[in-house]
Order: C-alpha cells, then structure tokens, then sequence
C-alpha cells in the first residue's frame, strides 16, 4: 500500500468520527482512569523504583484488578518456545488475549529467555529456570494487554516490572540512589502542578481537572 493511500484511508477515519462523541469516550477514559488510580495500592498493585522513571512499574496483582474491574477474562497461548537441553538456553513468547462475552477486545505480548541480565547475574541453573522464565513470560504479556485495554500506558510502565517481582527486595535501593527532581504536570490537561496537588487521592490531576471529574461523577 502506498504513503499516498494510507493518508488518504487516515483522513477517511478522521472525517467520519463524531467530534461529541470522542470527547466523550475521552472523558469516560479519564474517568476510568481515576477509579483505577483510587483503588490500586502502592507497593502491591504497583511500585515506584527511584532513579527509574516517573512512571510507576504496573505490577501483576495490580492487572488482575484493573481486567476483574472490566469484566474481562484472559487467555494464553504460547506461540514461539525454545528449549536447547545442551547448551540450557530456554526461551518463551507467551500471547495473552483479553476477551468479553467470548468476543476478542485485544492481545498482549510476553517473552522471557534464560540469558537475561537478571537470571545471569544470579547464577542460576538454567535447567531449573524454565517454568519460571514461561511464567514470566504469561505474566508480561498479561501486563502487555492490560495496559493497552485501559489505555493506562500514560499512567503506569511495563519496563521495569520483573525488577519488582518481589517488590519488598527493591526497598534497599531506595536508600542508595538519589532522587533527581521531579516536576509534576497534570495528565488531563498538562499544567505544572505541585506535589501534594499531584498525589492528592493518588489522581495526578491540577485542582481545576480534579473538580472536573468529581463534577462528571456526581451528575452520573
């Protein structure tokens, strides 16, 4: 397909979308945003590595309840594997698909292999890796879905989840790297903001944003 039909079908796309109606999906996005942002836990549903980002690491306990919010069940399939017993490399490409009342909304990617940075440092034998590199695998690729399903890719990070696997270890770190500075802009509308404005019920909202949305809330 040519550049010239590929403009030419996005700009059919865009003619044909109801103006009203997307600031509506956007507003319902927000919203589901926020619920999302009030119900999951720091330390458990997601975790903050310092030095590592803004974003905070989306962590699996913390998918399962954004997919049981959304009444939707998950599906894997694993679609590439490899297993070399003579040389102990084993590797997994593990497809999750989301699904509700039996029909397809979207699919997520997951691969771990054997000789990644975290498994080689430990000296692990990679014979004994192998259900456990297949169960990471599932895991980010469950991740992978559930971000893009509840647009959250804004709000939380894929990265560095397996850093946080059990995300009590990573609690040392916090005392050995300094913290550069943050500067906090509202996600709905973009303006500075400072901290405690920011966190406040965990929304990442400026106040005039937070207003809004309690507002949409209320009239609902």
């Amino acid at each position: 397909m040519s550049d010239q039909v590929q403009v030419v079908n996005s700009l059919s796309i865009i003619e044909s979308i109801n103006p009203n109606q997307v600031q509506t999906v956007m507003q319902k996005i927000l919203q589901f945003q926020t619920i999302v942002q009030q119900n999951l836990k720091e330390e458990h549903d997601y975790g903050k590595i310092p030095g590592c980002g803004s974003k905070p690491t989306l962590l699996k306990p913390g998918a399962e309840k954004i997919l049981m919010l959304m009444g939707v069940t998950s599906e894997y399939h694993l679609i590439e594997k490899v297993q070399d017993y003579e040389k102990g490399f084993f590797a997994y490409t593990v497809k999750c698909v989301l699904s509700r009342n039996g029909q397809t909304i979207t699919e997520g990617l997951g691969h771990c292999n054997t000789k990644e940075k975290k498994y080689l440092s430990d000296k692990q034998d990679p014979y004994t890796l192998s259900n456990t590199c297949l169960k990471m695998a599932k895991k980010r690729a469950q991740i992978d879905a559930t971000l893009t399903i509840a647009s959250l890719s804004q709000i939380f990070t894929q990265d560095l989840e397996d850093l946080t696997d059990e995300f009590e270890t990573q609690k040392p770190l916090k005392r050995n790297v300094k913290q550069a500075e943050v500067v906090y802009h509202c996600k709905a509308c973009g303006k500075e903001v400072s901290e405690k404005v920011f966190n406040y019920k965990n929304l990442g909202l400026c106040m005039e944003c937070q207003k809004e949305v309690q507002n949409q809330a209320v009239s609902q």
